[in-house]
């Protein structure tokens, strides 16, 4: 790879937030780094710094994601920040719930038809944050947490001098489908805060030959963190790579 090519496949993370039900805190994250354990798959924050109006139209996944969101940039900046917003599954526990009802011939909310979208959070962020700048949702299956990254990493190409926040978050998925997917059961959400330059530890992101995705204990945010946190030079998951610069 030529130094132009590693270069726009670097990034810095300037700051990170996460969320996960019994670790809430910056503190609470580094502990379980030191000692990993599955995460509980039930809970959600409450999202007080949501207008109450706004809050009571927020899914779990939602209040988890938003809440990671705002852990990660100060209030004041949120309005100006790109964002990308990666689940996996998204909202399709509330897409399972209506067509149950329709089956059952009972009436629709509205309200939840409006938020079974997979870039409900991202529109419930800029509404939130009166946030306008660009924003991308995405879904990669196995491999959505570095399908997300390589999404920052086309922001940073177009504008160099734009900063991305980065939210991936899943909830635990309802009965019907969980039986048909191998990953970990949890409810989740990593933020972080990406630009080309600035503070915060600069990553090196490839694309290579690899085994397939693995299934891992806790997520690959998860995997991601730990090692982000730690001392390890490089990480795999999998194809995926990144290398301290």
């Amino acid at each position: 790879m030529t130094a132009s090519g590693a270069a726009l496949r670097t990034a810095r993370v300037q700051s990170w937030s996460a969320w996960a039900p019994g670790i809430e805190t910056p503190e609470a994250w580094r502990t379980w780094c030191d000692a990993p354990v599955p995460f509980a798959t039930t809970g959600h924050p409450e999202a007080k710094f949501l207008p109450a109006m706004l809050r009571r139209r927020c899914s779990p996944l939602t209040r988890i994601a938003l809440t990671a969101a705002w852990g990660c940039v100060a209030e004041g900046e949120l309005p100006g920040v790109r964002t990308v917003f990666a689940s996996r599954h998204g909202s399709v526990n509330e897409s399972i719930e209506m067509i149950e009802q329709i089956a059952r011939r009972e009436r629709l909310s509205p309200a939840m038809f409006s938020h079974t979208v997979h870039n409900a959070q991202a529109g419930l962020f800029c509404i939130a944050a009166q946030n306008r700048e660009a924003s991308v949702s995405l879904a990669g299956r196995s491999d959505t947490f570095a399908c997300g990254w390589l999404e920052v990493l086309t922001h940073l190409e177009r504008d160099p001098g734009c900063r991305v926040l980065y939210v991936m978050a899943d909830v635990e998925l309802a009965p019907r489908f969980a039986a048909l997917v191998e990953e970990p059961e949890a409810s989740y959400a990593l933020a972080l805060l990406i630009a080309r330059d600035g503070d915060g530890p600069a990553l090196r992101f490839d694309l290579a030959g690899g085994d397939p995705t693995p299934v891992t204990p806790w997520p690959h945010a998860g995997v991601f963190l730990r090692w982000m946190l730690s001392e390890e030079q490089r990480l795999s998951i999998g194809r995926f790579h990144w290398t301290r610069c």
